[in-house]
């Protein structure tokens, strides 16, 4: 099995600040780095360290081989990834001494998909494949469509929430992943607990997962909920840790995991990842997620 992962690809300029920067306001970094991140690539790099297949669908500019070779390097399959003329997608983030973060993201060549593309992609995956989509590339209901007519079940991380959008294809996806604050926004409601009442009873058939920040996740499905809580860790930077967690919790479901294992495997990547600075270099491998348990769970 295969995840398909339409998803951007972008250059991430990582300021360490004392707080974020106020209107007016001109202030020094602490330290910058430059590295590959994106939400699509990051699920991707998560998937491939979780020893899932992984093919990633996306683009970025004729000058940005080296991250072709970066996701390469890390297990990510890179052959349906265009080089266009069109900047790469990136991002300006700023990362407190809270370990919160504020991002301006530049879309780029991760709007550059068409239909063409799409199709193309599509007639090579199988009913035992996986799409995978966030909301930072365009054409997403186009491919969650066309999955759906194909049969192809699709997992879709909503983020940056758009709700219209994303309302009018939960009934084309399998399982739907947000953070408790994209939950909220999605129902229209002020509370966790008013989102998955809500959700519960208006998709009864679709599988949701929730994720709670340090308080853990949540798993629903008809009458089934499955609440897993987050291992305690001292965070440095939380930038990937929902990426982290979604291609963890994946490749444990590709592999038939139970559904609560799958949780705490995620679980474990996610608190691993928050640990360390950055956004991609920071996804731990499947061996350290394996060893972040054995000693959690002994």
């Amino acid at each position: 099995m295969t995840v398909y992962n339409f998803g951007s690809i972008n250059l991430d300029h990582l300021y360490k600040v004392d707080h974020f920067v106020r209107p007016g306001e001109t202030m020094a970094s602490e330290s910058y780095q430059m590295q590959l991140g994106g939400k699509g690539a990051n699920q991707s790099i998560a998937l491939a360290k979780a020893n899932a297949e992984v093919k990633h669908v996306g683009a970025v500019h004729l000058d940005d081989s080296n991250v072709l070779h970066e996701l390469s390097s890390v297990g990510v399959l890179t052959s349906l990834i265009e080089q266009t003329q069109t900047p790469t997608g990136h991002a300006i983030i700023q990362l407190n001494k809270e370990a919160e973060n504020a991002i301006i993201l530049f879309a780029g060549a991760n709007h550059t998909l068409s239909e063409q593309q799409v199709d193309s992609v599509i007639q090579q995956i199988s009913v035992d494949d996986w799409v995978l989509l966030q909301n930072e590339t365009n054409q997403i209901g186009y491919i969650v469509k066309q999955a759906h007519n194909n049969n192809i079940p699709v997992a879709f991380n909503p983020a940056p929430m758009d709700v219209a959008l994303t309302q009018e294809l939960m009934p084309f996806i399998r399982l739907l992943i947000v953070n408790e604050v994209e939950a909220m926004d999605l129902m229209q409601v002020d509370t966790v607990d008013a989102a998955k009442e809500s959700l519960q009873r208006q998709y009864p058939n679709l599988a949701i997962i929730m994720t709670l920040g340090s308080d853990g996740v949540r798993y629903l499905c008809g009458d089934e909920d499955v609440y897993v809580p987050a291992f305690k860790v001292t965070p440095v930077d939380t930038t990937a840790a929902g990426d982290t967690f979604i291609g963890f919790c994946l490749a444990a479901l590709m592999e038939k995991a139970p559904i609560k294992d799958a949780l705490i495997r995620a679980c474990a990547a996610s608190a691993l990842c928050v640990t360390r600075l950055g956004a991609a270099p920071a996804i731990p491998t499947k061996l350290e997620v394996d060893e972040f348990l054995s000693k959690q769970l002994s």
